[in-house]
């Protein structure tokens, strides 16, 4: 069994947001695948999705804990299935990298982003996969909360998609490695 997390911020006011890039990537995961559908899971803390890929069984989680918690609700999954930080992959957004890219990396550190730090605390290790999406604009003069925290805009989103599309996330392969 595999775990795909996706990071963001629960609640409508949220979601279009810049900080919630993970939570549309694990959506589009959950599309693309045919997963079944979305429903809470309270002892989680979480958002849950089931589905096989590539002929695994992929449990997609959203966690509803709010980003900068999201160690919480991972450590809650990862222990009650027994995985592995092997079988861990962690989608987010990342400000270092411009939009309509990606980077996939593993054994780093959080580099501030406050809800890979919670994994990171909780978990005891930076030991894990992720899938970075960039959200970086160039010029930027907003502070960083508030840009995180504002919506995309159309071409934003458009980009997003894009990038999305392209990642390792749709290519059954990949996403199993």
């Amino acid at each position: 069994m595999k775990i795909i997390v996706g990071l963001g911020n629960i609640g409508k006011e949220y979601e279009h947001t810049r900080h919630n890039a993970g939570f549309l990537a694990a959506d589009r995961v959950a599309g693309a695948f045919g997963f079944d559908a979305w429903h809470a899971e309270e002892k989680f803390e979480a958002e849950t999705a089931a589905g096989i890929i590539a002929g695994e069984k992929v449990l997609l989680v959203k966690p509803s804990t709010y980003m900068n918690l999201s160690g919480r609700a991972v450590q809650k999954v990862m222990q009650f299935y027994k995985l592995t930080r092997e079988e861990l992959t962690v989608i987010h957004d990342d400000l270092d990298i411009p939009l309509g890219e990606y980077r996939v990396s593993c054994d780093s550190r959080s580099a501030g982003h406050k809800g890979v730090q919670s994994i990171i605390d909780h978990l005891g290790s930076q030991q894990f996969k992720r899938l970075r999406i960039g959200i970086k604009i160039p010029d930027r003069r907003t502070p960083t909360e508030k840009f995180v925290l504002g919506n995309f805009t159309r071409e934003e989103e458009t980009q997003l998609s894009a990038v999305i599309e392209a990642s390792p996330l749709i290519t059954e392969k990949e996403l199993m490695k």
